[in-house]
C-alpha cells in the first residue's frame, strides 16, 4: 500500500522538511513584513526624488487600519481561488473517470 503513494508521501516530506527548514531559519531576531509595494514605491521615491503620496487615484480606495486586515484579504482571496481550482480538478476528475468505467 505504501508502494501506491510513494510520490504523495516524498511530496509530504519534502514539505515538511521545507517547512521545518524556513522556521528554523526565521526563528530568531526581529522581523518585519514590508511588501512589495512599500519597498517599491520608496525606491522610486529616492530615485525620482517625488514623495510617495504625490500620486491620487481618481476613486478613492479603501485603507485598512492596519497590514492585518490586508493579509487577510489576500488570504480570503488566495482562498477562494484554491476553493475554485479544486471544484474544477474534481470536475476533470470525475468526468475522467466516469468515462474511462463506460469502456468497460
Amino acid at each position: 500500500m505504501i508502494a501506491n503513494y510513494k510520490i504523495e508521501l516524498v511530496a509530504v516530506l519534502a514539505i515538511l522538511v521545507f517547512v521545518v527548514v524556513l522556521l528554523f531559519i526565521n526563528s530568531g531576531g526581529n522581523h518585519k513584513f514590508i511588501g512589495s509595494d512599500d519597498a517599491g514605491s520608496q525606491k522610486i521615491s529616492e530615485l525620482t526624488g517625488n514623495p510617495i503620496d504625490s500620486f491620487v487615484p481618481i476613486i478613492p480606495q479603501y485603507k485598512p487600519s492596519n497590514g492585518e486586515i490586508e493579509t487577510t484579504f489576500f488570504v480570503l482571496q488566495a482562498a477562494i481561488g484554491s476553493f475554485i481550482l479544486g471544484i474544477i480538478f474534481g470536475y476533470w476528475l470525475a468526468k475522467k473517470r466516469s468515462t474511462r468505467g463506460q469502456g468497460d
